[in-house]
């Protein structure tokens, strides 16, 4: 494992972090702009979505918005070890791309790979410039473990397809312009096979949007429901009944950002509620130490995947290990910062709410992105190549 960036990559990112240093702190205070979408509500997220256009339009102006993407479509042409390197920093300054990650980092690349020119020509330049939001239509009620499973029809009828079902757990559906949808088209065939992945305006008649209340209060999450929905041949991801390989080719790109930034509480965070507390227990500095370990054992899985992708070898296994072990740190942190704001008294309303959503949204780390369960999966299987329980 390299613990240190070769020196063409420490270049990259003392520019990167140069950049930052003099850009980000102007858009937003990096207390209120690292807020998760999970404790946004109402007016607060209308007003942090404006924020975010702007701030994803100024990165592109900038080149950082897509830094691995090819350059005659508006990227840098790096490799994904700059894209890595980027969102490291990114995060240091409190602020996010989060709202765009779903379409620049893996809906893009899955056109870029298997959409016509026509179509890379009308999506990418609005995606990366912040004008357009995506979504991705994938899980279903009884298809989200098992995303071959889905039961979502869409039928031709001359030069469209007419698409029923229902999605769930669709995040940001409710402010996206677009969404990359997976429907079944030949259901005669076996489920993997039968297949079809769509481009889908998202203001399409038939297509309803109900927010799914989280415990946080916020409404991130969305029920999508698709009544008699007519989408244009032409908007096929490569080719009918090749959704299974295009929408792998999405996930895999799912995976691959799953080692940028760290997402909740950093460790300086419960350094100074500590700090503040009128109660420094025995107890709550071992739990400090223990999220000092959780932090930097992060650290090294992120160096553990850079080198990974600098080699050009699989980083499945990194990837996977990081996904179970953040949710394991969120967690921890969380609960020990919930803890400690009770005991300090210099505390702002807007401040324990902070820390309260944070407990709140914990279970989003363990479920978005593949649930811990899959991941031990994956591992098991693809890593380990244990065999199948009888």
């Amino acid at each position: 494992m390299n613990l240190d960036d070769s020196p063409e990559q420490a270049a990259f990112r003392a520019r990167v972090r140069g950049w930052l240093a003099g850009h980000a702190p102007a858009m937003d205070s990096p207390q209120a702009w690292v807020k998760d979408f999970g404790v946004r509500r109402g007016d607060e997220e209308e007003a942090f979505l404006q924020k975010a256009r702007a701030w994803q339009a100024l990165i592109a102006s900038a080149g950082f918005a897509g830094v691995s993407w090819p350059v005659k479509f508006g990227g840098q042409g790096l490799s994904p070890v700059e894209e890595l390197i980027y969102s490291q920093e990114e995060a240091k300054f409190g602020v996010t791309t989060e709202t765009f990650d779903v379409g620049t980092k893996t809906i893009a690349p899955t056109i870029i790979e298997h959409c016509t020119d026509e179509q890379k020509a009308r999506y990418l330049g609005p995606m990366l410039r912040g004008e357009e939001i995506w979504c991705q239509l994938f899980s279903e009620p009884v298809a989200g473990s098992d995303l071959a499973g889905l039961r979502t029809r869409a039928v031709r009828e001359g030069d469209h397809f007419v698409v029923n079902g229902q999605k769930v757990w669709t995040s940001g559906a409710h402010y996206s312009d677009y969404a990359m949808l997976i429907a079944r088209t030949s259901p005669d065939k076996p489920k993997h096979q039968g297949l079809t992945c769509f481009i889908v305006d998202m203001r399409t008649p038939g297509i309803e949007v109900r927010p799914l209340r989280q415990m946080t209060g916020a409404t991130h999450f969305n029920e999508v429901f698709l009544e008699n929905v007519v989408i244009p041949a032409e908007n096929v991801f490569e080719a009918v009944d090749a959704g299974w390989r295009v929408i792998n080719t999405c996930l895999a790109a799912e995976r691959a950002i799953i080692g940028g930034g760290h997402r909740g509480p950093s460790f300086d965070q419960l350094r100074d509620l500590w700090r503040a507390s009128s109660a420094r227990l025995p107890a709550h500095r071992d739990a400090l130490v223990d999220a000092y370990i959780g932090e930097q054992v992060l650290e090294l899985l992120d160096m553990r995947i850079q080198t990974a992708l600098t080699r050009g070898t699989e980083h499945l296994a990194e990837t996977s290990v990081k996904k179970l072990y953040h949710g394991t740190v969120i967690n921890r942190t969380a609960r020990l910062g919930n803890v400690l704001q009770d005991t300090v008294e210099a505390m702002t309303d807007d401040e324990r709410a902070y820390w309260h959503g944070e407990v709140l949204r914990v279970p989003l780390f363990r479920i978005a992105g593949g649930t811990d369960e899959i991941q031990r999966n994956i591992l098991a299987k693809r890593v380990l190549h244990l065999p199948t329980a009888k």
